[in-house]
C-alpha cells in the first residue's frame, strides 16, 4: 500500500513526500506497511531535495533495508532516528539519519528479527545563516566613560556573558555600575545580560570607564550553543575610542547636505571600527565581513555622490567661467574612483644617474595613453641604488637623480596632468654609526635616532625599542613606530615631502612590517590624494598547487586596510596570483569565488584594491614572480575593465603592448569604469572567462568560446587580441 501523497516514477519507483506526525514534531517521517506474507526482499530508497533537485544516496549507491524473513505480528516501521543536529533557522530540513536494520539470530525461531538501527548518515540539507554581532564604541565629549552598543541579528534569547580587562593579558574583570537591564553576576567572575529584543534581532548598551583596555564577551544561546571567535573570547579595544568625539549640538546647524555625509562618514566609521581579526563578531566570520564591507561600498558611494553633485564650480579670475570645471579637492587617500596608476621605473633605472631627466621627456606620452597618477621611485640617499634601503631621509640626491631635478620631473607631471606618488619606505632604515658592540643601529643626518628608534625583538639589530608591531625586514634595522619621537619625525619628514617636492600621495613599502595604525596616523597628518600599501605574503597552496579559496589570503591584506582605517589602498597581490594559475594552467574557473564575485580583494573591498600583473620586483631583471609569458594582455583585459584601481608596469608601456593598453585605458576612461563599477561574472570555466561591467562593457579572456547574448542590449566588439576580447554596448 502506498503512503498517502505517492506518485509512481515511470514503472520502476515511488516518490512519496516526507510528513511531521504531528505539527509540534521537528522530524519527518514516512511510514510503509507491508503484508508478512509478501515476497518483497529489501526496500532501496534515495534522497530527493525538494528545492534543488538533489539526490542523496550512501557512498553513491542506493540505501537499501533488508526485508528478508522478519517480519512478525506488528510489521515494521522505518523512520528517521529522532535526533539531529541543530542548524540555525534550517527549514525543510531532509532526515538527517538512514538507518541500517540489524539482524540477530533467535535459537527458537529462524526468521531474523529487526532489532534496531545502528548507522547514520550525515545527509542533513544544511542551511547557511550569516548571524552577525555588529560591535560600535564611542566617546562623547566631557564624559568619562565609553559608551558600547552591541547588537546581533540572532534569533531568540540571546546572552551576552561579559567582563572587561586592564591590560594586555586580557584578564576577565567585573566591571563597575551602572549595567544594562538583566544582568546578573555569574560566579562572581563575569556579568550576565540578556540582550533585549528589536525589529530584527536583539541588542545593549553597555557604559565602561575610559581607562578600561578592553571589553571581553561571549554569546550564549541555550544550555549546549555558544558564540565565540575562533575558539576565543570576542576582544573589542577600547583604547581608539578615547579619541573619538561625538557631535556636538553646534554641529546640529550645519547645512542639511554636509550633516547628511558627515553621518554617512560617520556610518562608514562605526562599520570599519567592526572590521579588524579581533574585532570581528559575527557567528560567520567571512560572510559577515564582506557584508559589512558591501554596505562600505554602497554608503562611500552616496557619500562620493553627494559631495559631486554639491561641490560649487570657483572659475579662476582669468578664465571663462563657462569652460570651468569643478574644483574637487578629495584627501582621503583613495582619490576620485576613477584612478589608473602607471609605475614609473623598473629595478635597472637607478643605472643612468639620470631617469629623473629620462622620465620628465616622456611625460607627456605617459599622460597621452589616459594615466592619472604615477608613481616615482624611493628619492631619498639609499645603501642600496633602487632605493629600498634608506639611510637620510631628508637627503634626497639618488641614483635616480638630484632634488632639483625631482622637483622639475614633478612640475612636468603636473604639468600634464598626472598625480605623482612618492614611493616611501617607513619600515626599516639604514644606520650611519655602530653602537659598542660594532651594531650598525645608530642614525646620523637630521633624523639623528639612537638605538630606541630599532624595535627590541629583531635579532640582528639589537634595538631598545619596542616589540615589533609586525613582520621583521632583516636586511636593515626595523623601526620602531610606536616611539613617540619615531612617529613626530616621520610625519615631518612627510608633509615636508608633500610641500617641498610635490607629492600628491604615497606608493607604502613593506607595510607588513608594523601595524595599519602608525599608516593611518601618517596619512591623517599628510593628506595624500592617494596611497598604497605593498602587504605582500605567499598564496595558500596545497601539495604545490594554489587553492581554489584565497580568502584567508585576501582577508590579511583587508585587515591591514582596515587597520588604516580605510585611508589607504593596497596591491591586490591575490588577483596576480589566481590570474597566474588561472593562464598558466588554463583554468579560468579561478577568477570566479564561492558566490560567483571575483576571488582578489578586489571582490571584497574594490576601492582599496590597487590590481596590477606585473612591478620592479616581479618582472623587470629581478623576475621574482613573472607573469606568464604571452599571455600579459589577457591580463591586463582582466584588470583593465574591473573594479579596483589598475595599475600598469612601466616596462609594458614602452612595449609592443604599448597600443593595447592604451586602447584598454581609452576603452575604460570612455565608459567611465571606476573602482567600483559593479562586475557580474557569466562564464569561469576550464578555458575561458567572462564577464560584464557596469553594462557597459563585456569580456572575455581565455581561448574558450563566449559571446555577449543578443537582446535588447546591442553589442559591439571594440577589441581583439590573443586570447581576449572587449565589447562596447551599443547606444
Amino acid at each position: 500500500m502506498w503512503p498517502h501523497g505517492s506518485i509512481p516514477i515511470k514503472d520502476y519507483a515511488i516518490e512519496t513526500p516526507f510528513k511531521k506526525p504531528s505539527k509540534d514534531d521537528t522530524f519527518h517521517e514516512v511510514k510503509i506497511d507491508f503484508n508478512p506474507s509478501s515476497a518483497i526482499e529489501a526496500i532501496h530508497f534515495i534522497l530527493k531535495d525538494e528545492e534543488t533537485g538533489a539526490s542523496y544516496q550512501h557512498k553513491g549507491r542506493d540505501f537499501r533495508v533488508s526485508l528478508v524473513n522478519y517480519l512478525e505480528d506488528d510489521g515494521n516501521m522505518i523512520h528517521t532516528k529522532r535526533s539531529f543536529g541543530k542548524w540555525p533557522d534550517a527549514v525543510e530540513q531532509l532526515p538527517n539519519m538512514v538507518l541500517k536494520a540489524e539482524a540477530s539470530c533467535d535459537s527458537k525461531n529462524e526468521n531474523r528479527r529487526l532489532e534496531g538501527f545502528y548507522e547514520e548518515q550525515p545527509i542533513v540539507k544544511e542551511v547557511s545563516v550569516g548571524n552577525m554581532v555588529n560591535v560600535a564604541i564611542r566617546k562623547f565629549p566631557d564624559a568619562a566613560n565609553i559608551v558600547l552598543h552591541l547588537e546581533t541579528d540572532i534569533p531568540g534569547d540571546v546572552v551576552v556573558h561579559w567582563g572587561v580587562c586592564r591590560d594586555d593579558a586580557k584578564t576577565w574583570e567585573i566591571s563597575a555600575v551602572p549595567y544594562p537591564p538583566e544582568t546578573t553576576v555569574f560566579r562572581n567572575k563575569a556579568l550576565r545580560t540578556l540582550l533585549q529584543p528589536t525589529g530584527n534581532g536583539s541588542r545593549a548598551l553597555f557604559t565602561l570607564d575610559e581607562k578600561l583596555d578592553g571589553f571581553l564577551f561571549v554569546l550564549k544561546l541555550d544550555a549546549n550553543s555558544w558564540v565565540n571567535f575562533q575558539g576565543n573570547d570576542f576582544y573589542i579595544p577600547l583604547s581608539s575610542a578615547r579619541s573619538v568625539k561625538g557631535q556636538s549640538d553646534s554641529e546640529s546647524e550645519e547645512t542639511s547636505g554636509k550633516a547628511h555625509t558627515d553621518g554617512i562618514i560617520n556610518e562608514i566609521r562605526n562599520l570599519v571600527s567592526g572590521l579588524n581579526s579581533e574585532k570581528s563578531l559575527q557567528t560567520k566570520v567571512k560572510e559577515a565581513k564582506e557584508s559589512i564591507l558591501n554596505e562600505i561600498e554602497k554608503l562611500a558611494a552616496e557619500a562620493y555622490s553627494i559631495f559631486r553633485s554639491s561641490t560649487p564650480s570657483y572659475p579662476e579670475e582669468d578664465s571663462d567661467a563657462d569652460d570651468a570645471e569643478p574644483t574637487i579637492n578629495i584627501s582621503s587617500g583613495t582619490g576620485s574612483g576613477f584612478e589608473i596608476l602607471c609605475q614609473g621605473f623598473n629595478w635597472e633605472s637607478n643605472k643612468s644617474g639620470r631617469w629623473y631627466m629620462e622620465l620628465k621627456e616622456k611625460a607627456s606620452e605617459i599622460s597621452s595613453l589616459g594615466f592619472t597618477v604615477i608613481w616615482l621611485p624611493p628619492p631619498t640617499e639609499s645603501v642600496s641604488p633602487e632605493g629600498y634601503l634608506p639611510k637620510d631621509l631628508y637627503n634626497l640626491n639618488s641614483r635616480y637623480g638630484t632634488i632639483d631635478e625631482l622637483k622639475d620631473l614633478v612640475k612636468s607631471l603636473h604639468g600634464v596632468g598626472l598625480k605623482v606618488l612618492g614611493d616611501v619606505v617607513l619600515n626599516h632604515r639604514c644606520a650611519h654609526y655602530q653602537n659598542q658592540n660594532g651594531v650598525w643601529n645608530i642614525f646620523g643626518g637630521r633624523l639623528n635616532w639612537d638605538d630606541r628608534a630599532v624595535v627590541g625583538d629583531d635579532p640582528h639589530f639589537q634595538g631598545r625599542g619596542n616589540k615589533s608591531s609586525g613582520d621583521n625586514f632583516h636586511a636593515a634595522p626595523n623601526i620602531d613606530h610606536s616611539q613617540d619621537f619615531v612617529r613626530k619625525d616621520l610625519i615631518e619628514w612627510l608633509c615636508w615631502l608633500r610641500e617641498e617636492i610635490g607629492y600628491d600621495g604615497w606608493r607604502l613599502d613593506f607595510v607588513r612590517g608594523f601595524w595599519g595604525g602608525y599608516v593611518k596616523d601618517y596619512l591623517d597628518a599628510s593628506e595624500p590624494y592617494f596611497a598604497v600599501g605593498e602587504y605582500w605574503d605567499s598564496l595558500s597552496y596545497t601539495y604545490g598547487e594554489m587553492d581554489h579559496n584565497q580568502d584567508a589570503h585576501r582577508q590579511r591584506i583587508v585587515d591591514w586596510i582596515n587597520a588604516t582605517n580605510g585611508t589607504a589602498g593596497a596591491f591586490d597581490v591575490t588577483t596576480k596570483g589566481i590570474l597566474h594559475s588561472a593562464l598558466e594552467r588554463r583554468e579560468y574557473w579561478r577568477l570566479s569565488d564561492q558566490k560567483g564575485k571575483p576571488p582578489g580583494v578586489v571582490g571584497w573591498w574594490p576601492s582599496r584594491a590597487v590590481t596590477f600583473i606585473e612591478n620592479h620586483d616581479t618582472g623587470s631583471t629581478q623576475g621574482h614572480w613573472r607573469f606568464p609569458g604571452g599571455k600579459e594582455m589577457q591580463g591586463y583585459a582582466y584588470i583593465l575593465t574591473h573594479p579596483g584601481t589598475p595599475a600598469v608596469f612601466y616596462d609594458h608601456i614602452v612595449s609592443h603592448h604599448r597600443s593595447e593598453i592604451g586602447a584598454l585605458i581609452s576603452l575604460r576612461n570612455r565608459n567611465k569604469i571606476h573602482c567600483r563599477s559593479i562586475v557580474e561574472i557569466v562564464k569561469a570555466e576550464r578555458d575561458v572567462y567572462a564577464a560584464t561591467i557596469d553594462d557597459r562593457v563585456a569580456m572575455k579572456i581565455g581561448p574558450g568560446y563566449y559571446e555577449p547574448p543578443s537582446g535588447p542590449q546591442r553589442w559591439s566588439l571594440a577589441l581583439e587580441g590573443y586570447d581576449y576580447k572587449v565589447w562596447e554596448a551599443s547606444s
